[in-house]
């Protein structure tokens, strides 16, 4: 006797899900079927890799796309497929990391910065706006300068650099919040600051939070690329993308592929992550979801 509204409802989910805004993008659902074996090969590479990417074999230098060396090889004879796919990893993972950072100290700061106001306000807004003036690779630059070449030290210093347009957006949307019915009410009944802010303001900014963490996932993969073409980020022989990208630019006479995989790499992970922040923009905005 249960059978049936366990089926209606599930039936009511499918039908929910393929209606709502996120589905009907075209661009949102392109861009998850292309994230899709990136995020695959972040998390688990070798089910999509068949050679250690590592390993050297000079025989086999710089060689063309085969069958068996499905992108070819790179100057030291290693597959740039599996490279690739490994490579995957420290960029993704460092560019969630970054977003992670940003939104730890970003969120609270805008946060009470956009509930306060005034001086709270004005001292928040002017060290992040100081942190602004700089441009963010050159900073990220002195940093690693400062503290010593490697991802980790990459990825901080990013995280770091992004917390002010984090802070600002939350602010902005705070500043919007906190003069509604709600948050009037909550004074009212003697909630404290602590819980208007987390607890009721908050919430309310998820889907901001969100849609600027995806958009940032893009521009941290383009950062960190950069800085490890320089050499600063991951260093060898362990792959990145960047570091894949700047070894190969020497011998695209020869041969252009392991340059083109790694740029083509990264310019799929970025678009794909732009497309799916569209489309959560979509899915999260109210007015959209009314259409």
């Amino acid at each position: 006797m249960t059978a049936a509204p366990v089926a209606i409802r599930r039936g009511g989910l499918f039908r929910s899900v393929r209606r709502s805004p996120l589905a009907r993008n075209r661009a949102a659902v392109g861009g998850l079927i292309i994230l899709l074996p990136i995020v695959i090969g972040t998390v688990a590479p070798w089910l999509l890799a068949s050679f250690d990417p590592n390993a050297q074999d000079l025989s086999q230098s710089l060689r063309f796309p085969s069958a068996e060396h499905f992108l070819g090889t790179d100057k030291l004879g290693r597959d740039v497929w599996s490279r690739i796919v490994f490579g995957a990893q420290p960029t993704l993972l460092g560019a969630v990391v970054v977003v992670v950072i940003s939104g730890l100290v970003g969120v609270p700061l805008g946060l009470v910065a956009g509930y306060y106001g005034g001086k709270v306000d004005a001292l928040i807004m002017r060290v992040l706006d100081a942190l602004l003036a700089f441009p963010a690779l050159l900073l990220a630059i002195l940093v690693v300068a400062t503290f010593g070449r490697g991802l980790g030290t990459v990825v901080v210093a990013l995280g770091v650099i992004y917390v002010p347009a984090m802070a600002r957006l939350i602010r902005s949307v705070t500043l919007v919040q906190r003069t509604l019915t709600y948050v009037d009410a909550g004074r009212a009944l003697g909630f404290s600051d602590g819980r208007i802010l987390f607890r009721h303001i908050l919430p309310n900014l998820v889907a901001a939070v969100v849609v600027q963490s995806t958009i940032d996932l893009a521009y941290a993969i383009l950062d960190i690329a950069a800085l490890s073409f320089l050499g600063l980020g991951q260093q060898p022989p362990d792959p990145d993308w960047g570091s894949m990208l700047a070894d190969g630019r020497a011998y695209l006479l020869q041969n252009a592929w392991p340059a083109l995989s790694a740029g083509f790499a990264i310019m799929l992970a970025v678009i794909s992550f732009n497309l799916v922040g569209d489309g959560l923009r979509s899915q999260l905005d109210p007015r959209e979801r009314e259409r």
